[in-house]
C-alpha cells in the first residue's frame, strides 16, 4: 500500500500541553513562532501544518488549561465540607511557586491573562473566555446550592451571586499574583470572604 502525507513527528497531545506551559509562563504576545520551535524541538512547518497561526495555536492552548482546571474545580467541590474546598480553589494562585517546571513559572490564570492581552478585540477569545466564566460560576453556584441544604453555608445568600463574587475574587488573585502577593494578607481576605458563607 502506497503511504501518503508525511508521518507526523511529534505527540500533538504531548506538544500542545508544552506550549500551554510556555504561554501561560510568557503571555501571548511575548511568545513568538520562533520560541515555540525552539522550546518545543518541533519544525516551523510542522507547526504550522498541525496547529495553524500561532493565534489559533493559542486559543486550543487556553481550551486544553480550561478544560484541566474545570475538571480540576468540579473534582475539588464535590469533597465535603465544601469551605475548605473552595478555601482551596481561592487560594492557588497563592502558590505559583509549587507550579515551576522548567519553561517557567505559570503567571495567574491563563483565562484571565487571555481576557487581559485579547479581548475584547479577539471575538473568538472574549466567547472562549466569557464561556470559561459562566461554567466557573455553574459549578461553584450548584456546589453552594448543596451546601446550603446540608447546612454548611448561610442560608441568608444567593449562590448565584456568591459564585460571581468568588469569580472576581480567583480572578483578581490571579492578576495580582503577577506583582506578587503577600501571602498572610491574602488568606486573610480568603478567610473573610468564605467566613461570610458559613452558616
Amino acid at each position: 500500500m502506497t503511504r501518503t502525507g508525511r508521518p507526523r513527528e511529534f505527540d500533538k497531545d504531548k506538544t500542545l500541553a508544552r506550549a500551554l506551559e510556555l504561554f501561560w509562563s510568557r503571555g501571548y504576545g511575548a511568545t513568538s513562532i520562533q520560541d515555540l520551535v525552539d522550546v518545543l524541538a518541533v519544525e516551523r512547518g510542522s507547526l504550522y501544518g498541525t496547529f495553524g497561526d500561532k493565534r489559533r495555536f493559542y486559543l486550543d492552548a487556553v481550551r486544553l488549561y480550561w478544560d484541566v482546571y474545570e475538571r480540576h474545580l468540579t473534582t475539588a467541590l464535590d469533597a465535603r465540607p465544601l469551605l475548605p474546598a473552595l478555601r482551596e480553589i481561592l487560594t492557588h494562585p497563592a502558590r505559583l511557586d509549587e507550579m515551576i517546571s522548567d519553561v517557567g513559572t505559570p503567571h495567574g490564570c491563563l483565562v484571565g491573562n487571555t481576557t487581559a492581552e485579547l479581548v475584547p478585540h479577539d471575538s473568538e477569545a472574549t466567547e472562549l473566555v466569557t464561556r470559561s466564566y459562566r461554567r466557573f460560576t455553574e459549578i461553584v453556584s450548584d456546589a453552594l446550592r448543596l451546601a446550603q441544604a446540608t447546612g454548611e453555608v448561610t442560608e441568608n445568600t444567593h449562590p448565584e451571586a456568591q459564585a460571581q463574587l468568588l469569580l472576581y475574587i480567583v480572578q483578581g488573585l490571579s492578576l495580582v499574583s503577577r506583582a506578587g502577593l503577600d501571602r498572610t494578607a491574602t488568606l486573610a481576605a480568603i478567610d473573610a470572604a468564605l467566613g461570610a458563607l458559613r452558616a
